[in-house]
């Protein structure tokens, strides 16, 4: 038996649950796993749901009767198998806390996915070990901006990318690129109250005598660090804490919350609603 993963948002309705799982059943799909959400403000519905058929053919049986069901419930859907690795390419830039970190977890096996290349705008002595994985130096300047992103546009065409993940890459995307991987491309940033933009955060974190630092993992939007979030976390410091002090438990949060962001992306948990998302547990 091989497991798939179902989900699915559409307008919400009464029955919707009962026809999906009903179906599953005709298809002689056996359901492990379900979670549903409906929002009451934006009155639309979301599922996930992990089964078992017998083979990819049972599979393909259950994407065809699924599409009637699509074009009935107004539904945007994805079948695909459970363990298929995704490919993912990674973007860095001077800081590698992050990209590490992620090479890591996917060499234990806890990230789901295969690394089609890392792209950076700093050459590839400023980082360590990269496991084997494709690397290009794409170096930018505001007046090769452009080209560059054409650059990195057709790296995502060419390795059959899924997700971007933005690793600590210190670049604001255009909003021309930034809407060629909606929904596919997410980036961390740190998270303050109040926020701190610009040069060194946790400096101005600091002199600011924060009680809270934190992270924030979203997808990447025209919108500056705006993009619906994925996940976040935080940590208490002190008036003990130096600038540098922030700045390492800051890696750490940040390490953590792209992470977890990443993993619930590559396993089907995270559904986009509106400027929002829902993120079903694992």
């Amino acid at each position: 038996m091989t497991a798939y993963i179902l989900s699915l948002s559409c307008p919400d309705q009464p029955g919707i649950v009962a026809t999906v799982t009903a179906e599953l059943f005709r298809q002689q799909a056996n359901i492990i796993q379900a979670a549903q959400f409906e929002d009451a403000e934006t009155r639309r519905f979301f599922m996930r749901v992990v089964f078992t058929v017998v083979d990819e053919a049972a599979a393909s049986a259950v994407r065809l009767a699924v599409e009637p069901l699509a074009s009935q419930l107004s539904m945007t859907w994805t079948v695909r198998p459970r363990d298929r690795r995704q490919k993912v390419l990674l973007l860095a830039s001077r800081f590698d806390h992050c990209l590490a970190d992620l090479l890591y977890r996917q060499r234990i096996g806890e990230l789901n996915m295969d690394v089609a290349a890392i792209i950076s705008n700093h050459p590839r002595d400023t980082f360590g070990d990269l496991g084997g994985a494709p690397f290009h130096h794409l170096p930018v300047t505001r007046e090769t901006k452009h080209e560059q992103e054409v650059r990195i546009r057709a790296l995502v065409e060419e390795t059959g990318t899924e997700l971007v993940v933005l690793a600590r890459y210190m670049q604001v995307l255009s909003d021309d690129l930034a809407s060629f991987l909606t929904g596919r491309c997410i980036n961390i940033h740190h998270s303050f109250l109040p926020g701190f933009k610009g040069a060194k955060p946790y400096h101005q974190a600091h002199a600011r005598g924060v009680k809270m630092i934190g992270a924030t993992a979203h997808y990447v939007t025209s919108d500056l660090d705006e993009g619906p979030i994925i996940a976040q976390d935080v940590e208490p410091v002190s008036h003990a804490d130096t600038p540098e002090a922030l700045v390492r438990k800051g890696r750490d949060i940040e390490r953590r919350v792209l992470a977890r962001a990443v993993r619930a992306h590559l396993e089907d948990r995270v559904l986009i609603n509106g400027t929002k998302t829902v993120v079903f547990p694992d």
